[in-house]
């Protein structure tokens, strides 16, 4: 999903955002004036006239209806005002999966330097989640499909209602079913490919075809090794999903006095600092340089806010981001014990098709 107009159309306090969609609506002003008012800058191919004309459609009363959480930069949930009058490309064939009960891979087709570009979600994600580079774009591949609740035809009524199903080929159920005398769920085969893209023999061996094009799975023949590197996926998953048992206590602690405004972020010492007399410790350097895709997460979710005054939830969770990623570390190495006897023996699908 590309807004092209961020500042406008996300913001990390849902009100506000709402407050802001709502003016626009009922602004008066003239073409030249909203761009000005609002900062929004012109943009070839869309008329922020013809914005303004869809919004007249809807109440104020249900303008809210369209204010979703994002999954906006790693472990930075906001708001976004998801409609096709302000955001660029919705990507609704894909998103509107992920308004639904549903787990989300994410990962690039091209990348510049190191693969590290591996997250999850369950909401809809920005285009840049996990790519700082303007070339690099993320790609969402949602766990289950939803039937689309829109369509209708002339025997609609005599369908049943359809259920949603996994986005996996079937023929990859097939063949592992055989193999290990045991069907996997999604959500293990999920696991499976998490951890396997987290593996750093993974993606040091394979570094050079992870820049040009998408990931392959390698997967093993031992039903054993496939459920242990699944373990070690499931843990990744809750840590990054901000909701595992492991973050609590938090390694991370907040301290210092003052009105908790973020003025300049600076690390020396196992401490980030977000101010001359406040700052977070507990830090380790390995913790504060870790990267998700293009961005050292530490630093990144911190100098978003700066100018902000953070909220007692935005120190919990900073706490628990920092906790997330220690563990991330510590199960990397884990799961670099176990990779190289996924690749001993490797299973060949064969008849899958042309992947979509």
């Amino acid at each position: 999903m590309t807004t092209a107009r961020d500042h406008f159309v996300i913001d990390n306090n849902k009100n506000t955002l709402l407050n802001r969609i709502r003016l626009f609506k009922n602004s008066k002003y003239s073409d030249e004036e909203l761009h000005s008012f609002f900062q929004i800058n012109k943009k070839k191919g869309w008329s922020i006239r013809k914005a303004w004309n869809m919004l007249q459609s809807i109440a104020d009363s249900d303008l809210n209806k369209f204010i979703l959480p994002v999954l906006y930069r790693p472990f930075d949930v906001q708001w976004i005002f998801y409609h096709d009058s302000v955001v660029w490309r919705t990507v609704k064939k894909i998103m509107r999966h992920m308004m639904e009960e549903n787990l989300g891979l994410i990962t690039n087709r091209q990348v510049n330097g190191e693969f590290k570009h591996v997250l999850c979600s369950t909401v809809i994600i920005d285009n840049c989640i996990i790519s700082s580079e303007t070339k690099e774009r993320s790609y969402l591949f949602p766990l289950y499909l939803y039937p689309d609740a829109d369509r209708r035809d002339l025997f609609s009524h005599k369908k049943e209602i359809e259920e949603r199903k996994p986005n996996i080929n079937p023929s990859i159920f097939t063949a592992l079913s055989e193999i290990y005398e045991n069907k996997p769920t999604p959500e293990e085969i999920f696991y499976y490919i998490y951890a396997v893209l987290y593996s750093n023999i993974y993606r040091a061996k394979y570094g050079e075809f992870l820049k040009t094009d998408f990931p392959r799975i390698p997967f093993t023949k031992n039903y054993k090794f496939f459920k242990g590197m699944g373990e070690y996926g499931k843990k990744l998953v809750d840590l990054h999903l901000i909701k595992s048992k492991d973050l609590d206590p938090p390694i991370a602690k907040y301290e210092g006095k003052g009105e908790n405004k973020v003025e300049k972020v600076t690390y020396k010492d196992n401490r980030a600092s977000i101010n001359k007399d406040q700052y977070f410790e507990g830090i380790t350097g390995e913790v504060w340089q870790y990267q998700i895709g293009g961005y050292q997460v530490c630093d990144k979710w911190l100098k978003d806010r700066k100018g902000r005054i953070l909220s007692l939830d935005d120190i919990k969770h900073y706490c628990k981001v920092v906790t997330a990623i220690k563990h991330t570390i510590e199960i990397q190495k884990e799961i670099d014990n176990l990779y190289p006897e996924i690749e001993k023996e490797i299973i060949e699908f064969k008849n899958l098709g042309d992947p979509k």
